[in-house]
């Protein structure tokens, strides 16, 4: 069965597997590049997009973007590990979903 799609309402869900490949921008609209995972904040569930960019927000310079806590494919990231979890909060400036440390 197909749906009209001029006929279905909108609503603020979206599922994961939508997410992926969507754009990510800076405010001036230039694309940073595009979701791989998604990351959802524990307590409030919130994922930053901005829909007048029609984009997930990420606003950093190239140079913030280049020096960015990474790591490497096949490389396991350990999530549990808080110490990592602390170094990419505060090179976000970003407040950690478990409050303060």
């Amino acid at each position: 069965m197909q749906t009209d799609t001029s006929t279905r309402q909108s609503h603020s869900l979206i599922a994961s597997d939508r997410v992926e490949g969507t754009p990510v921008r800076r405010s001036d609209g230039g694309k940073i590049g595009t979701i791989e995972r998604l990351m959802i904040d524990k307590l409030s569930g919130n994922v930053a997009y901005d829909r007048a960019l029609g984009a997930y927000h990420l606003d950093l310079t190239e140079e913030e973007l280049k020096h960015a806590p990474s790591f490497t494919v096949g490389e396991d990231f350990d999530w549990g590990d808080r110490s990592r979890e602390i170094e990419i909060h505060n090179y976000y400036r970003v407040p950690p979903y478990w409050g303060a440390y």
